[in-house]
């Protein structure tokens, strides 16, 4: 019978709280930009790089202690901020898609090594399910059309997160290795 009580390793769970710190210096970098209340962030790409140093669930997990240590109100949250007002707020949404955009695209990433084609197309289904509950909570908080959230809070930012998308393509799997040799 095989033991369902599967135990984190010392090792896995210093991984997962470098990866939160790498998380939560990259979260509170953000450009913001005056025709939206959703700034340009990092927390995607720092999302995308603990996907392929940790795995999809590791990396989710690591993803989730980021956003509780935002929500008690340490200030890793975009443009230094931090509580759960944030959560509430128009930006929420985006912070609740990480989560599924995490395991999505780590799945993929885990699933397809050295595909990059299907690795990319994993990290695009995540960031897409991410835009979907981000423009979502945008539009209630703001009271916006569906079409007025997507053209303040996903088109003007298509083109940069694919571009984070590349670079932890590029990145990621060199991560990874390094990460893994010196196991």
């Amino acid at each position: 019978m095989p033991n369902k009580n599967k135990k984190i390793s010392t090792r896995q769970m210093t991984m997962i709280a470098l990866m939160t710190a790498v998380t939560s210096i990259l979260g509170p970098l953000a450009i913001p930009l005056p025709f939206s209340p959703v700034p340009v962030s990092f927390t995607n790409l720092a999302v995308y790089f603990s996907i392929f140093v940790l795995g999809a669930n590791s990396a989710t997990v690591s993803y989730l202690v980021y956003l509780l240590i935002g929500i008690v109100g340490l200030p890793v949250f975009s443009g230094f901020t931090g509580g759960f007002a944030k959560m509430a707020g128009p930006t929420g949404g985006y912070l609740v898609g990480f989560i599924f955009m995490a395991w999505i695209a780590g799945f993929f990433v885990d699933r397809f090594q050295g595909k990059r084609v299907l690795q990319a197309s994993g990290m695009i289904l995540g960031t897409v399910v991410a835009y979907i509950f981000g423009t979502a909570w945008l539009c209630v908080q703001s009271n916006l059309t569906f079409g007025a959230g997507l053209a303040a809070g996903v088109i003007p930012y298509i083109p940069g997160d694919l571009i984070k998308i590349m670079a932890a393509l590029a990145v990621g799997p060199v991560l990874r290795q390094a990460v893994r040799r010196a196991a």
